[in-house]
């Protein structure tokens, strides 16, 4: 029998928009997933359009280096294309939104 990946709990501030991620997926993938729009580009962790500021939460990255600097880790900036959650997330991302209907 398979097992579920277990969801994390993701919130973005100040809309107050919430959406779950699984392992593995990125926070930019299960944002889209779950119809909310985030800013974003190239999502491969270079183009730097999806930075935000991370209030709370640890993630990984999916790839080795993304385009943040040591000093940008360290005050809390991450790339959620590119960012999978390891605990629930608060994100400061203002331009969060849902999707419009078609």
């Amino acid at each position: 029998m398979e097992e579920n990946p277990d969801p994390r709990q993701v919130m973005l501030l100040p809309s107050g928009l919430q959406f779950e991620a699984t392992e593995g997926e990125s926070v930019l993938q299960a944002a889209l997933r779950q119809h909310i729009i985030m800013p974003s580009s190239c999502r491969n962790g270079t183009c730097r359009a999806c930075m935000c500021r991370k209030q709370s939460g640890e993630v990984r990255y999916l790839i080795d280096w993304p385009g943040l600097s040591p000093d940008e880790k360290a005050e809390g900036w991450i790339l959620p294309c590119v960012a999978t959650p390891l605990t629930a997330l608060e994100l400061q991302v203002p331009l969060a939104k849902p999707k419009s209907p078609a």
